[in-house]
């Protein structure tokens, strides 16, 4: 079954809710990447160091795994629809703040802020959009991984657009965007039924208990460090001005969707979740080490060919993660979120870190190491996932009836 032909309904035949949601996350996806063309000019304009600068994606990260602990246990009280304007609320209200930092310890905290409302927003929205999709979940989902993709392309491209005439506009381009987002979902979205069981602030704890749900968190965990050591440790690497920067990295998203959306369902089909996953982590080893050491041009090649590799890796993670346990899928999601996130925290503040300590070789090692254990715990634990793995492929459905694309 090709993916893009999910749904009968299909994907562009969505009701304008899920359009307002869909397009609320390609900007909360947008944030994610939005400081990487201006990280040097964030560093220049505060008077800070790259690992100063690099808390930015440490306070928005570390909030965000600890926040995942609470989005369930918020959503199933309050319902989906309060839920997601509550965190569209919190980041609009820190992304305009964060613009307005005189300092960077200011605009780390304002960035911890924006995690929070983040958390709420993203773990909600995908199950907002399959309950209010037409056509099956499957094309809902595809039009979330889209979203997804779209938001990381997008979202250094608007950094480097608005931060080339200063580094403040894109905080507050973000800010705005996100209003218009809370206003459209005000309008068009209806209120979710909340789940019959109210969700525990430990259930996701619990619910890492299942030996293949916590084999696949720890892989990804590792895999997190590299990812976000590419994502926010490369532009002072690269050290080029905003528009070339939000060039490579607008070429590094359009790969990772892609490869996220069309590509790694067809290698699933053709090979399998387990064997595209390690051998896609090893690639990415390969990648990582080759930038560190390459020239300023391999550099910039390295930089947008990862993005096929994490592309593929997101998307086969999330697929085990959602499916290799009984625990409900956003219980799941959550406890998996909450120990990946904690790398995404860790690889910005350490990257800089290591290579202050040794030179700026050794951070690509280390990131290099991590995506190959992300490899050897796949293949220790392949008995852990195997079975899950073998039925998530393009055609199939997870045990709750939602298909592969969830993120």
């Amino acid at each position: 079954m090709d993916p893009l032909d999910a749904g009968a309904g299909g994907i562009l035949r969505q009701p304008k809710a899920v359009w307002a949601t869909a397009g609320a996350s390609v900007v909360a996806f947008m944030g994610i990447g939005l400081v990487d063309p201006i990280l040097p000019s964030i560093a220049r304009g505060l008077d800070a160091t790259p690992s100063q600068v690099s808390l930015l994606f440490t306070s928005y990260f570390l909030i965000t795994a600890v926040a995942m602990l609470l989005t369930g246990f918020v959503s199933s009280r309050i319902g989906g629809k309060r839920t997601l304007l509550l965190g569209l609320a919190f980041v609009v209200v820190f992304a305009g703040l964060a613009g307005t930092s005189g300092s960077v310890g200011q605009l780390v905290g304002y960035r911890a802020g924006w995690g929070l409302g983040n958390a709420l927003f993203v773990s909600t929205a995908l199950a907002v959009i399959v309950g209010a999709a037409a056509g099956g979940s499957a094309a809902a989902i595809l039009l979330y991984e889209s979203a997804l993709g779209l938001g990381m392309a997008c979202g250094p491209l608007l950094g480097a657009v608005l931060g080339n005439a200063s580094w403040r506009y894109p905080f507050f381009g973000t800010a705005t965007l996100m209003a218009i987002g809370f206003l459209c979902i005000a309008a068009f979205l209806r209120e979710q039924p909340r789940p019959a069981r109210k969700t525990s602030v430990l259930d996701p704890l619990k619910a890492l208990g299942h030996g293949g749900l916590a084999s696949a968190a720890v892989s990804a965990f590792f895999y997190n460090y590299t990812f976000f050591t590419v994502l926010a440790f490369t532009p002072f690497v690269l050290d080029m001005t905003p528009y070339r920067s939000g060039a490579v990295f607008f070429a590094w998203g359009l790969l990772l969707a892609v490869f996220s959306v069309i590509v790694a369902p067809r290698m699933q089909e053709r090979f399998g979740s387990l064997r595209v996953l390690g051998g896609s982590l090893v690639l990415l080893a390969a990648d990582v080490l080759v930038l560190g050491y390459g020239n300023h041009t391999t550099a910039v090649v390295c930089t947008i060919l990862s993005g096929a590799f994490i592309g593929v890796n997101n998307t086969v993670y999330t697929e085990l993660a959602l499916g290799v346990s009984d625990a409900p899928r956003p219980v799941a999601s959550a406890g998996y979120n909450f120990v990946r996130w904690f790398a995404a925290a860790a690889a910005p503040y350490f990257a800089p870190k290591i290579e202050e300590w040794t030179d700026i070789h050794i951070p690509f090692v280390v990131a290099a190491v991590t995506a190959v254990l992300g490899a050897l715990v796949v293949l220790v634990r392949r008995r852990a996932l195997v079975h899950e793995a073998e039925e998530l492929q393009p055609g199939h459905a997870t045990k709750d009836g939602v298909g592969v694309f969830a993120n």
